[in-house]
């Protein structure tokens, strides 16, 4: 079987799939229908079973009463997860030739996410980290071979390239064993040093030869990975809500909360596919701001899932906090969720003061929120649904008023 990403035969750089093991050499910019192949699509469910595994550790612990390690702990667990997803993503975009030696390569990391989901329950409980490094270091080897493999069928500046990203990431496998070897009152700080030092491997190996990522592809591996974690959300959700339904028969009390959370998601879906990013990636420097931002995209996605969990918990006395903290753990990734999305797609196709404003002022709404008792969830979800009306009415208008221009243009 193919690869469904795999271009016409006519296309530079496009993988032939007529030998099992072929040169890895960059696939073009140019190639028209570009998308996700299944094994890329395989990926990103398997990932997600990490990502899965992290927010749930995230309601244990905010669950508890111990929001800070909670969320320091998901901080550092989702952004290997993250980064490991991203950079295969992006290698993929430019490099992949769909050939059994890459299948067989990108399996290894899989078997390596797998791994760190196994460990992320005693990252959590105990800070013991070991089993996370180890699946996080089998992700990353497996990168730096698929690296050293493109070098191989590179040359000039390409090549140069290539040996960068591979010894930038191998080296940085160094300094990630700080993480078990240090107490663990240095690992905040050491994990701050190396999550900058693998942010700048690929600026720095890509400042001379840029990557042949394909921006149409690239937008859409980052939106069928948003689906799939907004997916997961409500999956989390949705069993928190019948397991509390099933223990303490106290549907009357969590359907506000089940209905929030699904308007906050279904808003979240609607807000980021609203526009056409694709067109906006043109460059590393804006695709480089973009991917990064995603980090905040993503986790604050996944978390508003564990958040609801929290407030399901909390509703039915299950949770060892307060109302009003229960409330923020939903509102406050939904409002970091959306000051993302704006920030990285939404204000680059606004027109307006009135439009630029939706999304931050829902932002602002949604964190007042917070304050509403039982009632903030659901508050937080009509909150979300009306800056979807809002910015969807104020779109229609602005586009009305420019069709009168546009015909009287087309007539001259």
């Amino acid at each position: 079987m193919t690869s469904s990403s795999a271009p016409a035969p006519a296309s530079p750089g496009a993988p032939q799939p007529l030998r099992p093991l072929r040169r890895l050499t960059a696939r073009g910019r140019e190639e028209s229908h570009r998308v996700s192949s299944p094994l890329e699509l395989f990926f990103d469910l398997c990932f997600v079973v990490a990502i899965a595994q992290a927010g749930s550790g995230l309601v244990h612990a905010v669950a508890a009463g111990h929001a800070g390690e909670g969320v320091l702990n998901y901080a550092m667990l989702f952004f290997a997860i993250w980064w490991a997803w991203m950079n295969f993503t992006w290698f993929a975009s430019a490099y992949d030739n769909d050939d059994a030696l890459y299948r067989v390569v990108t399996l290894l990391q899989i078997a390596g996410v797998l791994v760190l989901a196994a460990g992320v329950s005693r990252a959590f409980a105990d800070r013991d980290f070991a089993l996370v490094l180890i699946g996080y270091v089998i992700m990353r080897m497996a990168l730096a071979s698929q690296w050293l493999r493109a070098a191989r069928g590179a040359e000039g500046p390409e090549r140069t390239m290539a040996l960068r990203y591979a010894g930038g990431v191998l080296l940085c496998q160094v300094g990630w064993v700080g993480l078990v070897a240090l107490p663990a009152p240095a690992r905040p700080w050491v994990f701050l040093v190396m999550a900058i030092a693998e942010l700048c491997v690929p600026v720095y190996a890509e400042k001379n030869h840029s990557t042949s990522w394909h921006p149409h592809h690239i937008a859409e591996r980052f939106g069928l990975f948003t689906i799939i974690v907004l997916g997961e959300t409500i999956s989390a959700a949705t069993v928190a809500v019948r397991s509390a339904v099933a223990e303490h028969d106290a549907f009357a009390e969590l359907l506000p909360i089940a209905a929030g959370g699904l308007l906050i998601v279904f808003s979240a879906w609607w807000i980021y596919f609203v526009v056409p990013i694709h067109g906006h990636l043109r460059s590393n420097r804006q695709s480089f701001l973009w991917g990064y931002g995603h980090y905040l995209i993503f986790a604050s996605a996944a978390s508003i899932g564990a958040g609801i969990e929290v407030a399901v918990e909390e509703a039915v006395g299950k949770a060892h906090i307060s109302t009003s903290a229960a409330s923020a753990a939903v509102t406050v990734p939904t409002a970091l969720y959306l000051l993302t999305v704006w920030a990285l797609h939404s204000r680059h196709f606004k027109v307006g003061l009135a439009q630029q404003l939706v999304l931050p002022v829902t932002a602002l709404l949604v964190l007042c929120c917070t304050f509403l008792g039982g009632w903030a969830v659901p508050a937080a979800g009509l909150v979300s649904a009306a800056a979807v009306a809002t910015g969807t009415t104020l779109t229609a208008r602005t586009a009305g008023r420019g069709r009168p221009a546009d015909a009287a243009a087309a007539a001259s």
